[in-house]
């Protein structure tokens, strides 16, 4: 009796590799509840600094812009510094950069400390994910999204830390003083697991053999590796295959973003929810996508990313579509889950394809989705914000099944099936 392909045991991987996955899974959460945990006290800080939708967008899109400034020096710094302490000396600063959000008495400090922090949160992401994809190599199948699953937790964590806190009134920069102790205490003790060395050329399986030839029953053959995406042609293909990438990955940035930075003021404002619940359309969208990627890696490997992010977008266009035809409070807040689900293995398929795209150098593919996916993060915030000034915010939120259209179409270039 043969198993299913959702349910086939793996090899078990060697210790050197399981701490390891540990370790990135430690920066993950950190990552994703850091700056989860200032998201729910947006509006509070929109009330008290007094800024319009299109002032406080603006401040917002410091964020990604501070992303897009500093991200392509993450290859740069991965190659001289390694991923490992690269990853770790980011995460410290991005908590700096959100403690000073804190001390914000205007739009200027607010924005500079959001540029701080969308920063070395870029030189972070692209870290993690590169020393996350080193771990994959040597487990040989998919474990990409389980990393994003835990960012996912973190994230749920730090909204929920701060939802909790704005119920509350803690104060906000004593909320963050915390939150930055706590998980930067949490990123260096990860450390001391994370896999030494240089970091290898991801085309050449000197890593995998050196570490992985021990592991019982490990068949080349057998092993999941990953399917290249769809080339064909030369250089141009290749950039144009690039260039899809991002707009699939830009399209779960659109979404992630729509839940971080709106959705607690949609319904606050338009909706009139609490402020516990209006923090529940992002705890929704992040805890939905948890389970996405819980699940992403074994959906991954039996109908392949093309077919899980066809489906994702679908989810996105439908769901948050529906919400915003109808709204009501459960609705929308349902609708943010189901577009959470919806783009929960966009951006690790998006990264993986980048990072194994022939004829880049190590890290340089990932680099460049990392920090072009930046600009749905970058362009959305004012461009939601103008048009709730203009209009309203719920006009503003369609960007966000229009970024589900855009996965449909764009998909074409993830790969099938895994081997």
């Amino acid at each position: 009796m043969t198993s299913s392909p959702l349910t086939h045991a793996a090899p078990a991987a060697p210790r050197t590799a399981q701490r390891a996955r540990v370790a990135v899974g430690v920066l993950f959460f950190t990552n994703g509840a850091l700056i989860a945990n200032l998201l729910p006290r947006y509006p509070e800080v929109k009330i008290d600094l007094g800024l319009t939708n299109a002032a406080f967008g603006a401040a917002v899109a410091a964020y990604p812009l501070g992303a897009l400034v500093a991200g392509l020096s993450a290859g740069l710094l991965i190659r001289r510094f390694r991923s490992s302490r690269v990853a770790v000396a980011a995460t410290l600063v991005t908590a700096v950069g959100l403690l000073l959000v804190g001390v914000a008495a205007g739009w200027i400090v607010l924005a500079l400390a959001l540029f701080l922090a969308g920063a070395m949160d870029a030189v972070t992401d692209v870290a993690q994910n590169s020393h996350g994809l080193r771990v994959q190599r040597l487990y040989r199948r998919s474990i990409i999204n389980s990393f994003h699953a835990i960012w996912s937790i973190g994230a749920v964590t730090g909204g929920a830390m701060g939802a909790l806190a704005a119920q509350l009134g803690v104060p906000l920069l004593l909320h963050l003083a915390i939150s930055a102790i706590i998980f930067g205490a949490m990123a260096l003790l990860g450390y001391r697991w994370l896999l030494a060395g240089p970091e290898p050329d991801p085309s050449s399986a000197q890593e995998s053999d050196a570490v992985s030839s021990p592991v019982a029953g490990a068949d080349r053959e057998d092993a999941a590796t990953p399917a290249r995406p769809l080339i064909v042609g030369g250089p141009v293909a290749r950039y144009g295959t690039l260039l899809a990438l991002v707009i699939i990955a830009s399209g779960g940035a659109i979404v992630e973003d729509a839940g971080s930075s709106w959705s607690a003021i949609y319904l606050a404002g338009d909706l009139g929810a609490s402020a516990f619940v209006a923090g529940l359309g992002f705890i929704a969208l992040q805890g939905m996508q948890f389970i996405g990627r819980l699940l992403g890696d074994r959906m991954t490997d039996h109908y392949g990313q093309r077919a899980v992010a066809r489906t994702g977008g679908l989810l996105v266009l439908v769901g948050m579509g529906a919400a915003l035809a109808f709204p009501s409070l459960v609705g929308t807040i349902v609708g943010f889950g189901i577009a959470g689900f919806g783009v929960a293995t966009l951006i690790p398929a998006a990264m993986q394809n980048a990072d194994e795209l022939p004829g880049f150098r190590p890290g340089t593919g990932l680099t460049i989705v990392g920090w072009l996916l930046r600009l749905g993060f970058l362009i959305s915030p004012p461009l939601v914000g103008a048009v709730a000034d203009a209009s309203s915010l719920r006009l503003g939120l369609i960007i966000v099944p229009v970024a589900g259209l855009l996965v449909l179409l764009f998909a074409r270039v993830l790969a099938t099936r895994t081997r």
